[in-house]
Protein backbone atom coordinates (compact mmCIF):
# COMPACT_ATOMS: atom_id res chain seq x y z
CA UNK A 1 0.00 0.00 0.00
CA UNK A 2 1.51 3.05 -1.03
CA UNK A 3 0.63 6.67 0.40
CA UNK A 4 0.71 10.11 -0.89
CA UNK A 5 0.71 11.49 2.64
CA UNK A 6 3.35 11.44 5.10
CA UNK A 7 2.84 10.49 9.02
CA UNK A 8 4.74 10.00 12.30
CA UNK A 9 3.38 7.85 14.71
CA UNK A 10 4.35 9.94 17.78
CA UNK A 11 3.86 6.27 20.26
CA UNK A 12 4.17 3.16 19.42
CA UNK A 13 5.27 -0.03 21.27
CA UNK A 14 7.15 -2.38 18.80
CA UNK A 15 9.26 -3.33 20.98
CA UNK A 16 6.31 -5.25 23.21
CA UNK A 17 7.29 -9.09 23.03
CA UNK A 18 4.01 -9.90 21.10
CA UNK A 19 4.84 -8.48 18.34
CA UNK A 20 8.88 -7.82 18.31
CA UNK A 21 9.85 -10.83 16.08
CA UNK A 22 7.83 -9.27 13.43
CA UNK A 23 9.09 -5.74 14.18
CA UNK A 24 10.92 -5.66 10.76
CA UNK A 25 7.95 -6.78 8.76
CA UNK A 26 5.82 -4.44 10.39
CA UNK A 27 8.01 -1.44 10.08
CA UNK A 28 8.23 -2.07 6.22
CA UNK A 29 4.93 -2.07 6.06
CA UNK A 30 3.97 0.94 7.78
CA UNK A 31 6.77 2.73 6.02
CA UNK A 32 5.19 1.78 2.67
CA UNK A 33 2.30 3.04 3.86
CA UNK A 34 3.29 6.72 4.38
CA UNK A 35 4.71 6.64 7.95
CA UNK A 36 8.04 7.82 8.09
CA UNK A 37 8.73 8.05 11.47
CA UNK A 38 7.92 5.73 14.82
CA UNK A 39 8.37 7.06 18.21
CA UNK A 40 9.13 4.00 20.08
CA UNK A 41 8.45 4.03 23.57
CA UNK A 42 9.88 1.84 26.29
CA UNK A 43 8.00 0.74 29.83
CA UNK A 44 10.07 -0.82 32.00
CA UNK A 45 14.26 -1.40 32.74
CA UNK A 46 13.78 -5.33 30.79
CA UNK A 47 13.12 -3.58 27.80
CA UNK A 48 15.23 -0.56 27.24
CA UNK A 49 18.26 -1.76 25.48
CA UNK A 50 15.69 -3.44 22.98
CA UNK A 51 14.62 0.22 22.37
CA UNK A 52 18.02 1.06 21.68
CA UNK A 53 18.76 -1.61 19.46
CA UNK A 54 15.75 -0.88 17.22
CA UNK A 55 16.86 2.59 17.15
CA UNK A 56 20.70 2.01 15.80
CA UNK A 57 19.26 -0.41 13.57
CA UNK A 58 16.57 1.93 12.26
CA UNK A 59 16.90 5.58 10.81
CA UNK A 60 13.27 6.20 11.17
CA UNK A 61 12.85 5.05 14.99
CA UNK A 62 13.03 7.42 18.13
CA UNK A 63 13.84 5.67 20.88
CA UNK A 64 11.95 6.87 24.48
CA UNK A 65 13.05 5.26 27.80
CA UNK A 66 10.99 5.36 30.59
CA UNK A 67 9.01 3.08 33.62
CA UNK A 68 5.85 2.73 32.94
CA UNK A 69 3.69 2.02 36.58
CA UNK A 70 2.69 -1.46 35.73
CA UNK A 71 6.48 -2.14 35.82
CA UNK A 72 6.99 -0.43 38.84
CA UNK A 73 6.86 -3.37 41.19
CA UNK A 74 9.62 -4.93 38.84
CA UNK A 75 11.85 -2.18 39.19
CA UNK A 76 15.28 -2.30 40.67
CA UNK A 77 16.80 -0.04 43.34
CA UNK A 78 19.11 1.35 40.32
CA UNK A 79 16.20 2.08 38.07
CA UNK A 80 16.39 6.13 37.71
CA UNK A 81 20.49 6.01 37.38
CA UNK A 82 19.84 3.43 34.60
CA UNK A 83 16.99 5.62 33.17
CA UNK A 84 19.75 8.45 33.56
CA UNK A 85 22.32 6.51 31.71
CA UNK A 86 20.16 5.75 28.53
CA UNK A 87 18.84 9.00 28.26
CA UNK A 88 22.41 10.29 28.05
CA UNK A 89 24.31 7.81 26.55
CA UNK A 90 21.61 7.90 23.29
CA UNK A 91 21.21 11.73 22.76
CA UNK A 92 18.20 10.62 19.86
CA UNK A 93 15.82 9.44 23.12
CA UNK A 94 13.06 11.07 24.84
CA UNK A 95 11.56 10.30 27.92
CA UNK A 96 8.27 7.41 28.31
CA UNK A 97 6.02 6.12 28.43
CA UNK A 98 5.35 7.22 31.67
CA UNK A 99 1.91 7.36 33.58
CA UNK A 100 1.05 10.00 36.99
CA UNK A 101 2.22 7.21 39.70
CA UNK A 102 5.84 7.37 38.91
CA UNK A 103 6.34 10.79 37.04
CA UNK A 104 7.27 13.97 38.36
CA UNK A 105 11.34 12.30 38.60
CA UNK A 106 11.15 11.40 34.86
CA UNK A 107 9.62 14.76 33.97
CA UNK A 108 11.93 16.58 35.57
CA UNK A 109 14.66 14.28 33.77
CA UNK A 110 12.99 15.25 30.04
CA UNK A 111 12.78 18.79 31.45
CA UNK A 112 16.57 18.27 32.71
CA UNK A 113 17.51 17.08 29.07
CA UNK A 114 15.64 19.48 26.84
CA UNK A 115 13.51 16.67 25.82
CA UNK A 116 10.12 15.57 25.22
CA UNK A 117 8.53 13.48 27.47
CA UNK A 118 5.32 10.82 26.32
CA UNK A 119 2.87 10.76 28.98
CA UNK A 120 -0.28 8.25 29.50
CA UNK A 121 -3.03 9.84 31.48
CA UNK A 122 -6.06 7.99 32.68
CA UNK A 123 -8.68 9.48 34.93
CA UNK A 124 -5.88 11.69 36.81
CA UNK A 125 -5.67 14.70 34.90
CA UNK A 126 -6.40 17.19 37.40
CA UNK A 127 -3.34 15.54 39.02
CA UNK A 128 -1.08 15.56 36.22
CA UNK A 129 -1.96 19.12 35.77
CA UNK A 130 -1.00 20.09 39.39
CA UNK A 131 2.25 17.92 38.82
CA UNK A 132 2.98 19.98 35.13
CA UNK A 133 2.19 23.34 36.78
CA UNK A 134 4.92 22.31 39.92
CA UNK A 135 7.72 21.24 37.39
CA UNK A 136 6.85 22.90 34.24
CA UNK A 137 6.43 24.96 31.87
CA UNK A 138 8.21 22.54 29.41
CA UNK A 139 9.81 24.60 26.47
CA UNK A 140 10.96 20.93 24.90
CA UNK A 141 6.68 19.45 24.93
CA UNK A 142 5.31 16.93 26.74
CA UNK A 143 3.35 14.28 24.72
CA UNK A 144 -0.07 13.74 26.29
CA UNK A 145 -0.23 10.12 24.84
CA UNK A 146 -3.66 8.88 23.74
CA UNK A 147 -5.55 11.62 25.13
CA UNK A 148 -8.71 11.48 26.68
CA UNK A 149 -8.97 14.57 29.01
CA UNK A 150 -11.71 17.53 28.37
CA UNK A 151 -12.23 20.03 26.03
CA UNK A 152 -12.05 22.43 28.92
CA UNK A 153 -8.40 21.27 30.08
CA UNK A 154 -6.64 21.71 27.34
CA UNK A 155 -5.89 25.46 27.40
CA UNK A 156 -4.10 25.03 30.87
CA UNK A 157 -2.30 21.83 29.13
CA UNK A 158 -1.25 23.75 26.00
CA UNK A 159 0.21 26.73 27.94
CA UNK A 160 2.62 24.15 29.53
CA UNK A 161 3.56 23.22 26.23
CA UNK A 162 1.69 20.06 26.17
CA UNK A 163 0.75 18.19 22.42
CA UNK A 164 -2.26 15.96 22.17
CA UNK A 165 -1.48 12.50 20.75
CA UNK A 166 -4.61 10.73 19.17
CA UNK A 167 -4.61 7.06 18.33
CA UNK A 168 -7.46 4.57 18.00
CA UNK A 169 -8.86 4.60 22.14
CA UNK A 170 -10.20 8.42 20.88
CA UNK A 171 -13.00 5.86 18.95
CA UNK A 172 -14.02 4.71 22.25
CA UNK A 173 -14.78 8.72 23.54
CA UNK A 174 -18.51 9.65 22.30
CA UNK A 175 -18.54 11.86 19.31
CA UNK A 176 -19.99 14.84 20.73
CA UNK A 177 -17.24 14.94 23.29
CA UNK A 178 -14.78 13.97 21.21
CA UNK A 179 -15.40 16.82 18.73
CA UNK A 180 -15.80 19.40 21.24
CA UNK A 181 -11.95 18.52 23.00
CA UNK A 182 -10.55 18.14 19.42
CA UNK A 183 -11.44 21.41 18.21
CA UNK A 184 -10.42 23.20 21.57
CA UNK A 185 -6.63 22.24 20.75
CA UNK A 186 -4.57 24.69 18.80
CA UNK A 187 -3.84 22.85 14.97
CA UNK A 188 -0.08 23.41 16.35
CA UNK A 189 -0.15 21.21 18.88
CA UNK A 190 -1.86 18.28 17.26
CA UNK A 191 -0.14 14.67 17.05
CA UNK A 192 -1.41 10.87 15.71
CA UNK A 193 -0.58 8.00 17.21
CA UNK A 194 -1.00 3.94 16.95
CA UNK A 195 -0.28 3.13 19.93
CA UNK A 196 0.95 -0.59 18.34
CA UNK A 197 0.21 -3.02 19.49
CA UNK A 198 -2.53 -1.69 21.37
CA UNK A 199 -5.55 0.77 20.91
CA UNK A 200 -6.80 -1.06 17.30
CA UNK A 201 -9.26 1.52 15.78
CA UNK A 202 -12.67 0.71 16.46
CA UNK A 203 -12.69 1.29 11.97
CA UNK A 204 -14.08 -0.26 8.78
CA UNK A 205 -12.38 -3.69 9.42
CA UNK A 206 -11.91 -3.56 5.64
CA UNK A 207 -9.70 -1.05 6.32
CA UNK A 208 -7.53 -2.45 8.86
CA UNK A 209 -3.84 -3.86 8.70
CA UNK A 210 -3.85 -7.27 10.60
CA UNK A 211 -1.49 -8.74 12.94
CA UNK A 212 -1.08 -12.39 13.90
CA UNK A 213 0.12 -13.83 17.12
CA UNK A 214 3.80 -14.65 17.81
CA UNK A 215 4.03 -17.86 18.82
CA UNK A 216 7.24 -17.45 20.51
CA UNK A 217 6.32 -14.88 23.05
CA UNK A 218 5.42 -16.21 26.46
CA UNK A 219 1.85 -16.64 27.72
CA UNK A 220 2.70 -14.37 30.28
CA UNK A 221 3.55 -11.31 28.53
CA UNK A 222 1.03 -11.64 25.87
CA UNK A 223 -1.66 -11.06 28.43
CA UNK A 224 0.17 -8.67 30.48
CA UNK A 225 -1.86 -5.81 29.17
CA UNK A 226 -5.75 -6.59 30.68
CA UNK A 227 -6.83 -3.36 28.67
CA UNK A 228 -4.94 -4.25 25.22
CA UNK A 229 -6.13 -6.40 22.62
CA UNK A 230 -3.56 -9.30 22.84
CA UNK A 231 -3.50 -11.00 19.47
CA UNK A 232 -4.00 -13.33 16.72
CA UNK A 233 -5.86 -13.27 13.05
CA UNK A 234 -3.85 -13.90 9.94
CA UNK A 235 -0.65 -11.59 9.18
CA UNK A 236 -1.35 -9.46 6.30
CA UNK A 237 0.06 -6.20 4.66
CA UNK A 238 -3.03 -5.43 2.88
CA UNK A 239 -6.01 -4.31 4.50
CA UNK A 240 -8.09 -6.08 2.51
CA UNK A 241 -7.97 -9.16 4.82
CA UNK A 242 -10.20 -6.59 7.06
CA UNK A 243 -13.38 -8.49 5.26
CA UNK A 244 -14.10 -10.75 8.00
CA UNK A 245 -17.76 -9.38 9.20
CA UNK A 246 -16.00 -9.18 13.12
CA UNK A 247 -12.97 -8.92 14.54
CA UNK A 248 -11.37 -11.97 15.99
CA UNK A 249 -11.54 -12.72 19.26
CA UNK A 250 -8.12 -11.19 20.31
CA UNK A 251 -6.23 -8.71 17.59
CA UNK A 252 -3.11 -6.78 17.82
CA UNK A 253 -2.96 -3.02 16.18
CA UNK A 254 -0.85 -2.65 13.37
CA UNK A 255 1.23 0.68 13.27
CA UNK A 256 0.04 1.01 10.04
CA UNK A 257 -3.45 1.98 11.24
CA UNK A 258 -2.50 4.90 12.45
CA UNK A 259 -4.28 6.01 8.94
CA UNK A 260 -7.82 5.25 10.28
CA UNK A 261 -7.18 7.28 13.29
CA UNK A 262 -6.28 10.29 10.63
CA UNK A 263 -9.15 9.43 8.98
CA UNK A 264 -11.40 9.81 12.27
CA UNK A 265 -9.81 12.81 13.79
CA UNK A 266 -10.07 14.66 10.40
CA UNK A 267 -13.76 13.74 9.88
CA UNK A 268 -14.15 15.51 13.57
CA UNK A 269 -12.15 18.31 12.31
CA UNK A 270 -13.77 18.50 9.06
CA UNK A 271 -10.72 18.57 7.71
CA UNK A 272 -8.79 16.87 4.58
CA UNK A 273 -7.18 13.96 5.68
CA UNK A 274 -4.06 15.25 3.60
CA UNK A 275 -4.20 18.34 5.31
CA UNK A 276 -4.42 16.90 9.08
CA UNK A 277 -1.46 14.76 7.97
CA UNK A 278 0.60 17.56 7.26
CA UNK A 279 -0.31 19.49 9.96
CA UNK A 280 0.33 16.78 12.14
CA UNK A 281 3.59 15.41 10.17
CA UNK A 282 4.63 19.26 10.61
CA UNK A 283 3.97 19.40 14.90
CA UNK A 284 5.87 16.24 14.95
CA UNK A 285 8.83 16.88 13.39
CA UNK A 286 9.38 20.06 15.15
CA UNK A 287 8.67 18.16 18.63
CA UNK A 288 11.15 15.78 17.49
CA UNK A 289 13.83 17.99 16.19
CA UNK A 290 15.50 18.26 19.47
CA UNK A 291 19.83 19.15 19.51
CA UNK A 292 21.04 15.49 19.52
CA UNK A 293 17.69 13.68 17.58
CA UNK A 294 17.67 11.80 14.94
CA UNK A 295 14.95 14.05 13.09
CA UNK A 296 16.17 17.30 11.35
CA UNK A 297 13.86 19.81 10.83
CA UNK A 298 14.07 19.72 7.33
CA UNK A 299 12.46 16.63 7.57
Amino acid sequence: MCSTVKLFDSHCHLQDPRILNMAPQLIDTALSSGIKHFAVNGVSENDWHLVKQMSDNYQCVVPCFGLHPWYVAERTPFWFNALKDFCHSTPAATVGEILVEVFQQQLELAKELKRPASVHCVRAFGDLLRIMQHVGPFPAGVILHSYLGSAEMVPEFAKLGAYFSFSGHLMSMKEKKAKKMLRAVPVERILLESDAPDALPKSDLDSLFWVEKDSSASEELQTKDVNSASSSGNLSDNPAVGSKSVLPQETLNHPANIHSVLRYVASLLDMRKEELAEISFRNAICLFSFEGSKISLEA
